[in-house]
């Protein structure tokens, strides 16, 4: 039976060989790497698929990658270190759009300047042409999505690209409706976020063959991961360096989204300290930056967050002993010590 800790993930050391950490946080997963390099192929391809006037923000957008979680999860759920076929590079595509074309309208609506170290498609191309550039991303996946033999792949993938649209809709509700409680803000990282991981080894393992009962194992194991990962991805924005990470930082105090700092903070103040912080939230100024920061420090919600992040990644842990147990599931363990790796170094 497994035991809930608080320490940080530890894991075999012959496993988390598997990954290297780049510099900036990417991952480079050394087993599925070609299966990523047959992605981005299938990306740049993507292109092509769109009228020559728009090709060019299409690669823009499309072309202008990151760590690959998504892609990687295909890869590791659907055992590419093994060999793959074209399907499973085609679910990854399609996921890694989606999520693109997330990315897309999310700099728009936080008004980002910057993405992995340039300028993001809305500040290059303004906000009328991004919009719409992110519409036609989605189409395009799901068009992809409807090229499968059965109906089961663009039936999973609609309704991922639905919850996440949701969850992007009631994170906005939430601001200006002045919703401040985790149970609301768990139920909007898991829509938004959550979502795509699980759908990401739902889909690997489906591809390959692996039975109902392993790809559920799959599906909760990315669920739990996606949570942590969110939940590190909104500490990032606060406590994180730009320069180190590559794009715009401090978006969600700017834009008034209250995150689990912000809320793990207000929850451990006195009711006159929270009213001021939430006055002070709500118009936020640069300028209070660091009295913000000494309210974190001193009521050590770091630690706190930290905390929750390794109880989703112990949560994922638990999915991925049903598929160990019968041989599967192998490359996705180191995963976890890369989040729990990256969620320790905020604090440093």
């Amino acid at each position: 039976m497994l035991v809930a800790r608080s320490n940080p993930i530890e894991l075999e050391k012959d496993r988390t060989q598997e990954v290297c950490f780049s510099s900036d946080g990417s991952i480079l997963s050394a087993p599925v790497e070609s299966f990523l390099q047959a992605v981005r192929s299938q990306l740049r391809e993507q292109v092509l698929a769109f009228e020559p006037e728009i090709a060019s923000f299409a690669e823009y957008a499309l072309l202008n990658q990151g760590k690959q979680l998504r892609p990687t999860l295909v890869g590791c759920a659907g055992e590419a270190d093994q060999g793959f076929e074209p399907g499973l590079v085609k679910v990854a595509v399609i996921i890694e759009m989606i999520h693109l074309a997330t990315l897309v309208h999310d700099d728009i609506m936080d008004q980002a300047i910057l993405r992995r170290n340039r300028p993001t498609l809305c500040e290059h191309s303004g906000n009328e042409v991004s919009v719409l550039l992110g519409d036609c991303l989605f189409s395009r996946a799901l068009e992809l999505a409807s090229e499968f033999p059965t109906t089961d792949v663009c039936r999973l993938v609609s309704q991922a690209t639905r919850n996440v649209c949701s969850g992007e809709i009631l994170q906005t509700l939430r601001y200006k409706k002045r919703i401040l409680n985790q149970e609301d803000y768990l139920r909007t990282i898991r829509l938004k976020t959550a979502e795509l991981f699980a759908l990401s080894c739902e889909l690997g393992g489906s591809q390959i063959g692996l039975s109902s009962r392993h790809c559920d194992a799959l599906r909760n194991f990315g669920f739990s991961l996606g949570t942590a990962y969110q939940i590190y991805d909104d500490c990032l924005d606060i406590f994180g360096d730009e320069s180190e990470v590559g794009k715009s930082l401090g978006t969600d105090l700017q834009t008034g989204k209250c995150t689990l700092p912000i809320l793990l903070l207000q929850e451990a103040m006195a009711p006159q300290e929270k009213e001021t912080l939430l006055s002070k939230l709500f118009v936020w100024d640069e300028s209070q930056r660091d009295w913000l920061m000494g309210l974190f420090a001193r009521h050590q919600t770091l630690e706190a967050c930290i905390r929750v992040i390794e109880q989703h990644l112990y949560d994922a842990e638990r999915a991925l002993e049903l598929l160990k147990g019968d041989g599967h599931g192998l490359s996705l363990e180191p995963l976890l010590k890369f989040l729990s790796s990256q969620a320790t170094r905020l604090g440093h």
